[in-house]
């Protein structure tokens, strides 16, 4: 393809001397938010890609990768653009590209026409398709036809799985399809790619399968670690000091999982995380992927985040002392929405415990546990509609609540869909009995990962972002948040870690003592409590 190279429009770009700058110096925090094409090669790469680095004149910046390939050039096999982190702001929030990138990365254009892409964020496909070309420099179909095409060359680069199951995990209905499309973007078969030797490619026995999963620096693992390992379900998840392990469904064919960061080679560290699959049918293989990055918050910018929490004072010290912090989000919605109300009005040890009760009693057990602590699931909203929580030490109105939810999951009141505006969730959810704002805000931060969640009722952070000594009102915290949008949600990380920090050699550290009641919006009682001591 010859041609004539279009550079991305300039709202999806850094100016074209700060990637310059990232270009010729390799700058790790600006992968993936532009792209280098070289138009004497017709190959474009990422700002981190070790070849020598071409001559300026020769040079044209993309902002996505789908608009490198739209002007027909090759993705690099050297620095692989397939691993680079997501498009940073454009994949975060409320707008409609956000939410459309989400519902791409869920497959959704792989069964629907781009009019019900645009029907769900609530444009018009006109719209939809100006607003992805003006923010990303490509049309909807663009996006998901490269990151079906990325996603099966790094399947091809890094695992030995057979190419008709490469196929079949990046989305394509046949291996004829697969095979045409493949040569005529890359303009090699897939099995010339599988020819080509690579350190990469995993060497684990059995049915295991590595990946390689890309974030911009800086990324505090071992914080993400800390959180994670102080809420870990006995049974279903497994934390220790280097990874985390879970069990993952569905039942018909189990499966696991464990991630942990990519081992440094020749003492360079690698901005990756490894994740290690077990058992999952291929074609879950991308959900599985899509699931992790949001989970461990590998798409998220730091640098734009912390610029902008940094116009608060009391903010940008905390932001100094952690960048890397990130927002701990979840695997399933519906498990984090039940420990969310477990959590209400008690410590974190007692809430676990009955998170333990309900997983071992409730949760579907393995025909074969894979290790000691991966044994079972986690129940589905099926098994919890009608469940006897009581039982198990849950008050009558917690349990009341959590059978609420399931029903209500399993009719549709509410759900975890990516179009939702956070401001639609948080409405359904409050709509609930038992459900108030500090809990509806703290699901969409843990299950949805959502940047701007934000429970204003939390007594911890009333007390500690102001440093006065003076206790801050919803209302005039709601007020001080807004300069810190679209990202408040990592402001409340940032607070509550600093406010307790959790020490990684002693998780059950984490504070136990008994949490206040307060009153919040509705008449419903929940806890106000630093969520490093969270459910």
């Amino acid at each position: 393809m010859d041609a004539t190279p279009t550079p991305a429009p300039a709202a999806s770009l850094p100016h074209w001397r700060v990637c310059e700058q990232a270009r010729l110096s390799r700058d790790p925090r600006f992968d993936g938010l532009f792209f280098t094409a070289v138009t004497s090669t017709r190959i474009y790469c990422r700002p981190v890609c070790p070849a020598p680095a071409a001559r300026r004149e020769n040079v044209v910046y993309f902002g996505h990768a789908a608009a490198a390939e739209a002007a027909g050039f090759r993705p690099c096999l050297r620095c692989r653009p397939e691993l680079s982190p997501g498009e940073g702001a454009w994949r975060r929030g409320d707008a409609a590209v956000a939410r459309a990138l989400k519902l791409i990365d869920q497959g959704l254009l792989a069964e629907q026409p781009l009019a019900e892409l645009a029907a769900r964020v609530g444009v018009g496909e006109r719209q939809l398709r100006r607003l992805f070309v003006d923010r990303l420099g490509a049309p909807p179909i663009g996006v998901h036809g490269t990151r079906r095409l990325l996603f099966a060359k790094q399947l091809l680069t890094e695992t030995r799985l057979p190419i008709t199951e490469v196929a079949m995990a990046a989305g394509f209905g046949s291996l004829r399809r697969f095979n045409a499309t493949f040569q005529e973007a890359y303009r090699m078969a897939p099995r010339e790619l599988r020819r080509r030797p690579n350190e990469s490619v995993d060497t684990g026995g059995g049915e295991t399968l590595s990946l390689r999963l890309g974030y911009r620096p800086p990324y505090d693992f071992a914080a993400m670690l800390d959180f994670l390992r102080g809420r870990a379900l006995p049974g279903v998840e497994l934390v220790d000091e280097h990874s985390y392990s879970r069990v993952i469904g569905p039942i018909e064919a189990p499966g696991w999982l464990r991630v942990s960061a990519w081992p440094s080679r020749r003492g360079e560290a690698e901005h990756a995380l490894r994740l290690e699959l077990h058992g999952p049918a291929p074609a879950r293989l991308l959900d599985i992927t899509n699931r992790l990055r949001r989970m461990f918050d590998l798409d998220a910018d730091p640098n734009a985040i912390g610029a902008a929490l940094s116009v608060d004072p009391r903010l940008k010290a905390l932001v100094d002392r952690r960048p890397g912090l990130r927002l701990p989000s979840g695997w399933d919605g519906f498990e984090i929405a039940v420990r969310a109300i477990l959590g209400q009005q008690v410590s974190v040890a007692a809430a676990r415990t009955l998170a333990s009760r309900l997983a071992q009693r409730y949760g579907q057990p393995l025909p074969k546990p894979f290790a000691p602590g991966l044994e079972h699931l986690f129940p589905t909203a099926d098994a919890l509609a009608d469940a006897d929580l009581v039982s198990i030490g849950l008050t009558r109105a917690r349990a009341d609540t959590v059978r609420t939810v399931a029903r209500a999951l399993l009719d549709g009141r509410v759900d975890f869909r990516a179009e939702r505006t956070l401001d639609d969730f948080v409405a359904r959810w409050v709509a609930l009995p038992g459900i108030g704002p500090w809990t509806a805000h703290y699901i969409a931060l843990r299950a949805l990962g959502h940047p701007d969640a934000f429970p204003a009722d939390d007594l911890v952070l009333q007390k500690a972002v102001p440093e006065d000594g003076v206790r801050l009102s919803a209302k005039a915290l709601n007020a001080r948040a807004e300069a810190w949008r679209p990202w408040r949600a990592y402001a409340v990380i940032q607070v509550w870690r600093d406010s307790m920090p959790v020490p990684a050699a002693k998780p059950a550290a984490a504070a136990t003592a008994a949490p206040k009641r307060r009153r919040v919006a509705g008449g419903r009682a929940e806890t106000a409590r630093n969520e490093g001591a969270a459910a």
